[in-house]
């Protein structure tokens, strides 16, 4: 099963920041965890990225985007999803969901709704402010202001650097106590789960920016900042172990992907009842886009859905691709047709 990645082409700096709402965790590091093998294209920090919108066809704006086959999933909590279902541990691979210490299953839907709803929705959303804005080019700020659908105001998102900080230390002290009682990992298993790699990604993140000093102090945070040093440590030795990703060109990733077979529609499935909800009926031509307002909607035929994703067809200058969106965070809505004259 071919893998391909589009994500940056350098990690972040304070200088050279993901846009607000990029990614919680990082994907690299769940195919770390879950040892995958894939191949990278690197995109452009700012628009236009050829490489997705013209030849899949996939207008989305936001960075990773992945595809297994001929599948393109959209959203990191989506795409964590489709590693964990489609090369799961019985096969050999890693887990993003680890049974508990000392017996217990996995607490899987709890460790989705962390990952997405506290450590990507919640504290990511508080460290934009502390980008160095007032050094940023003007063409980046205008291409993330077209992402937010206003023009950010570099003054009050320095002004705000201090509330941003007092709130990180807030949540900051709840790692602290997650982790009180001298466990390992943030849910008490076996090996680092989802839970962990979202919130070491924010913070790992946050962490190398100027001016935060302060924020992580060894007296308030010990077991906090110990957790962040050892999943690091964690990371990198299983880094060490596994070959160098390889870098392809988007025109090679394209042809790749369209070529390839997708899963059955069949496997997501469409549900009925979801669908009359939504107001939407299979093959609709439909819109997708985040709820929180942004622009950049994916258009396409609708294929499948179920209470976890949308399914729909986006056809680029490459060919022919099935679209997945996540249900949580994203609205489908008909795609009105005007009569012709």
């Amino acid at each position: 099963m071919s893998v391909v990645l589009y994500r940056y082409a350098s990690p972040s700096s304070s200088c050279s920041p993901p846009p607000p709402h990029s990614c919680s965790y990082d994907i690299d590091h769940v195919l770390l965890l879950k040892n995958i093998p894939h191949v990278k294209v690197n995109v452009a920090r700012i628009l236009p990225r050829p490489e997705i919108t013209d030849l899949l066809g996939v207008t989305y704006r936001r960075i990773p985007v992945l595809a297994i086959w001929n599948d393109v999933y959209c959203d990191t909590s989506l795409i964590a999803s489709a590693l964990e279902r489609r090369f799961p541990a019985s096969q050999g691979y890693g887990t993003l969901f680890p049974n508990r210490k000392n017996g217990g299953s996995a607490d899987s839907g709890l460790i989705k709704a962390f990952a997405k709803h506290w450590a990507d929705t919640v504290v990511f959303n508080l460290g934009p402010a502390l980008i160095a804005w007032e050094r940023l080019p003007a063409a980046f700020i205008r291409d993330r202001s077209a992402l937010l659908g206003r023009p950010i105001d570099v003054d009050a998102m320095v002004a705000s650097r201090g509330n941003s900080l007092s709130l990180l230390s807030t949540h900051m002290s709840l790692i602290e106590e997650q982790l009180f009682d001298g466990r390992e990992w943030l849910f008490d298993t076996e090996h680092p789960s989802l839970a962990d790699i979202s919130v070491h990604f924010v913070f790992s993140w946050i962490k190398s920016f100027h001016g935060v000093d302060s924020l992580f102090d060894a007296k308030t945070f010990p077991r906090m900042l110990e957790w962040l040093a050892r999943l690091t440590a964690y990371l990198e030795r299983l880094k060490q172990r596994q070959p160098a990703v390889p870098v392809i060109k988007g025109n090679d990733a394209a042809m790749k992907i369209v070529a390839a077979p997708f899963e059955p529609y069949d496997v997501v499935g469409f549900d009925e009842r979801e669908a009359s909800r939504l107001g939407l009926k299979a093959d609709d031509q439909v819109s997708v886009a985040p709820d929180d307002g942004r622009h950049f909607p994916t258009v396409g035929k609708l294929v499948a859905l179920n209470r976890e994703e949308f399914v729909i067809e986006t056809k680029g200058s490459a060919g022919l691709v099935r679209c997945h969106f996540p249900r949580i965070g994203f609205t489908a809505k008909p795609v009105s047709v005007k009569a012709k004259l």
